[in-house]
């Protein structure tokens, strides 16, 4: 996929940061009716393993998720619907991540060598795969900036940099997905 050139990634962010609220709903009613699994993801499992270590940071979250979401959409149009891609790449994507997200879920039953092995896969496909690089570091420097507002939200840092890599990999594999 296309790496958003830093005039093209400021030009998305200036769109996601200035849709009004009825826009905003609107925009994620669509998104849902288009896109329920992912929808549930984003916004319902991926905030709520965050808030295992800060309940503000999930929330802070979201709404980064909502800018990714705008910005893939002002930068490559509109995402296909969920019925118009195969569901059998759509369930591989979702078992990769799971496996992966499982090491890093507080409170887990896992061998500590697989949660690390598993932990240790995650950051080298992070640091292999670098979709959208400069959405990932501008979204990081966010999460950095909020936590630093409240030590409180620190302990969540690196689980919401995780989640919103996941994000952006998602999105970024959704546009390249070849029934598009």
């Amino acid at each position: 996929m296309k790496e958003l050139t830093d005039h093209e990634l400021y030009q998305a962010l200036e769109y996601a940061r200035s849709i009004d609220e009825d826009t905003g709903r609107s925009m994620m009613e669509q998104f849902e009716m288009d896109q329920p699994a992912l929808v549930q993801t984003l916004f319902g499992v991926f905030p709520n393993i965050i808030a295992e270590h800060n309940q503000e940071m999930s929330y802070f979250f979201m709404d980064l998720c909502f800018d990714v979401f705008c910005v893939f959409q002002k930068a490559f149009g509109p995402l296909p619907p969920q019925h118009e891609i195969d569901i059998n790449w759509l369930e591989k994507q979702a078992v990769l991540l799971d496996t992966e997200l499982q090491a890093l879920i507080k409170g887990r039953d896992m061998d500590e060598k697989i949660s690390a092995k598993l932990k240790d896969r995650l950051v080298h496909r992070m640091q292999e795969n670098k979709p959208q690089s400069g959405l990932v570091k501008f979204m990081n420097d966010s999460i950095d900036d909020f936590a630093s507002e409240n030590t409180a939200r620190v302990p969540a840092i690196q689980m919401a940099q995780a989640m919103i890599f996941v994000v952006i990999r998602l999105f970024d594999n959704l546009y390249e997905h070849p029934e598009k």
